[in-house]
């Protein structure tokens, strides 16, 4: 019990330590190093960008909550990606239309924004539905993804 109070007593310490080397305000750098994606995500997010980025220029797509919903209605749809900020109604609405289609889904990891500028235009997406791949293999990488 010596050792577990010695270290408690150390903790607070640092901790009192670092509020000091800030200006009373309390030291978050160890929720940043936690928090940075590793090269293993940033590498997939950039080739998951690419690859719609191919999409975008060769492929049909539509952009957007509405047509995504009337793709998937129509079962026109192949993938769609949904932003993580979705709201979590919408986000639910969607998966379980693509599930009646059976059409993959595809978390994508950044924000609407983030989706928008991968897609090449300068607005906010927060879905968006392809309908044809065109020369990108996008669909075949998020088959066996999943799987």
């Amino acid at each position: 019990s010596t050792l577990s109070s010695s270290s408690a007593a150390s903790d607070v310490y640092k901790r009192q330590v670092s509020t000091q080397s800030t200006g009373g305000f309390p030291d978050l750098s160890f929720y940043l190093v936690s928090t940075m994606p590793s090269k293993k995500v940033k590498k997939t997010q950039e080739s998951i960008n690419s690859r719609l980025a191919l999409c975008m220029k060769s492929g049909e797509y539509t952009l957007g909550y509405k047509s995504t919903l009337k793709a998937l209605r129509a079962g026109t749809a192949k993938l769609v990606l949904i932003s993580n900020n979705c709201p979590p109604l919408r986000k639910s609405e969607l998966e379980y239309y693509a599930m009646l289609c059976k059409c993959f889904i595809h978390h994508y990891g950044g924000n609407n924004n983030d989706l928008g500028t991968a897609c090449g235009q300068y607005f906010r997406v927060s879905s968006l539905a392809i309908t044809d791949p065109g020369d990108s293999d996008i669909i075949r990488t998020m088959q066996t993804g999943q799987q």
